[in-house]
């Protein structure tokens, strides 16, 4: 493995390539060449004395050390785990001991970008608190789209805060996304579509079915219900209400004389 400046390493091909084994194939390469390398250096004589070639023999080893994460971030772990002496299960390409939390993420600029796996609720216990039940509370801003998701086993919450005692949150799986101010969330029993945030200060909204709503409220939220030819429902449209600043031009041209 060539370590000089002018040189550039030959994993960078491995971000573009679109053949996932011919990528594979040639991380396990890299990881045998960088493992040689660290072994060549970690067993090199000057090491044993002090002085400045051990210094830059350590400092080797340490860039070969962030060279090994940065290899590591790129392996799928596809070829399963082995068990050391000490018990832990590290991967039979890249060594990452398996389950160990991530500091970084490596997406490539180009095609399909995964980030972490889909995960639910794990137990069946109640847990004092939310923190303690906590799987996944993440989000990214994905091209000017925000994306949570957050998963959680069952805890105990004192939501209701005018009742004694505390009340049980069910476990759960919630995927919210936001696009312009308008919010889509998904949880293990519904799919909800806010296109307008209400304030702390509102009352929360009230519900109804759309056979119980007059055809004068429905002319104020036109909305569209889809269903296939077993009266199976397929999906809802909702047209996008205009913004404030657009309503408001309408309505001073609707009152100007003609």
């Amino acid at each position: 493995m060539t370590t000089g400046r002018g040189c550039a390493p030959e994993h960078r091909a491995l971000l573009y390539t679109g053949d996932m084994k011919a990528a594979a194939w040639n991380l396990q390469r890299e990881f045998k060449r960088l493992f040689r390398s660290m072994t060549f250096v970690s067993r090199h004589p000057a090491l044993s004395r002090r002085g400045k070639p051990a210094e830059r023999f350590a400092e080797v080893y340490q860039q070969l050390g962030m060279l090994w994460e940065f290899l590591a971030l790129q392996c799928s772990h596809a070829e399963g785990w082995r068990k050391t002496r000490e018990g832990a299960f590290v991967c039979r390409t890249c060594g990452t001991v398996r389950n160990v939390t991530e500091h970084w993420v490596l997406l490539p600029h180009r095609g399909r970008k995964i980030v972490g796996r889909r995960l639910f609720p794990n137990s069946s216990e109640t847990f004092p608190n939310k923190k303690s039940a906590s799987i996944v509370d993440d989000s990214i801003d994905f091209h000017g789209v925000k994306v949570a998701v957050g998963v959680h086993n069952a805890y105990r919450s004192r939501l209701m805060r005018g009742k004694r005692g505390a009340v049980t949150i069910a476990a759960d799986r919630i995927v919210r996304v936001d696009e312009d101010g308008i919010e889509c969330w998904l949880d293990t029993h519904l799919v909800e579509i806010n296109v307008r945030k209400s304030a702390r200060s509102e009352p929360p909204p009230y519900h109804a079915f759309v056979s119980e709503l007059p055809k004068q409220a429905l002319k104020r939220f036109p909305l569209l219900v889809a269903y296939d030819r077993m009266g199976k429902l397929v999906g809802v449209t909702i047209f996008k209400p205009a913004p404030v600043a657009r309503r408001k031009k309408l309505a001073r041209t609707k009152l100007q004389p003609r």
